[in-house]
């Protein structure tokens, strides 16, 4: 994939949900640069992906199926406002009627909508990226793919809806304690969960990816919002080079003006403890 470039530029963007910056760097070792960041404002989604496949095929990948989950968002029909029988645009900036502006308010049916949508939305990714795995002459589990993390938030004030495979991360930084919102699809994972530390996997065997197989089985749930909440979506190339602990000491001192700088220094920790992959870091600031 020739002339790669993130999906979106590294600036301040505008969410309803309050201010986000993403970056993304090739790293020490590797020659190219196979995760892709996308933010838009106008729909409430952010997301990030870490491509695989060699040969640029990793490259596309991420930017295909990033690209693939806005387009499937951005063409749906309107949500619709569980109070009333008007309907609410995606990523609205308004505040829908019947609702509280209260942050810690889950509307569950409108949040169920938004999961069954995102459900829907990955599916399409999938089935983009495992047609072009077809035409290329890969079979079944192989070939190209991605992981894709992300969160929408469908209406302003709502809750985040969250969707995750593989094994790039979703943290939320709240009242000085870090909370990673998703977990590894990893085999490395299932062993620790399983309480088997014997002769464990490598950690970045994955057990799903966007891609490579017919179907796909995404992590879709809902979160609630609180002012001043710090959100950090990552690849592996940040998570799986630098400790939480350290991560957490940038984040507590990051505000919604510092962004960019706190995207540089989590960048540079990965790069610093080897920089042995790409790494892609994006914040989003609640208002």
């Amino acid at each position: 994939m020739t002339n790669w470039k993130p999906l979106s530029p590294s600036r301040y963007h505008r969410l309803g949900l309050g201010s986000a910056f993403g970056m993304t760097d090739v790293g020490l070792s590797r020659r190219s640069n196979e995760d892709n960041f996308l933010i838009d404002e106008e729909i409430g989604l952010v997301v990030v992906g870490d491509g695989m496949g060699g040969h640029d095929a990793g490259e596309l990948a991420s930017a295909e199926a990033l690209s693939a989950v806005r387009h499937f968002l951005k063409n749906q029909a309107p949500l619709a406002d569980p109070d009333n029988d008007d309907t609410i645009p995606a990523g609205s900036q308004r505040t829908p009627p019947g609702l509280s502006p209260d942050p810690d308010r889950t509307w569950s049916d409108a949040a169920m909508q938004a999961v069954s949508k995102l459900h829907d939305a990955v599916d399409f990714a999938n089935k983009r990226l495992y047609a072009e795995n077809l035409a290329r002459f890969n079979p079944d589990g192989q070939g190209m793919g991605t992981t894709l993390t992300g969160f929408w938030q469908s209406f302003a004030n709502g809750p985040l809806v969250l969707f995750h495979v593989g094994d790039s991360r979703l943290y939320r930084y709240r009242s000085g304690r870090l909370t990673q919102l998703t977990r590894d699809q990893t085999l490395y994972q299932d062993a620790i969960d399983a309480g088997d530390f014997r002769d464990l996997p490598p950690r970045n065997l994955l057990l799903q990816a966007v891609g490579p197989s017919s179907s796909v089985i995404p992590e879709v749930r809902s979160h609630d919002v609180a002012s001043g909440d710090l959100y950090l979506l990552c690849t592996d190339g940040l998570h799986g080079e630098v400790a939480d602990e350290a991560i957490m000491k940038v984040l507590e001192r990051t505000t919604p003006a510092t962004l960019a700088e706190s995207c540089t220094a989590l960048v540079a920790l990965a790069n610093d403890s080897g920089g042995r992959d790409n790494v892609t870091v994006l914040l989003v600031a609640a208002d």
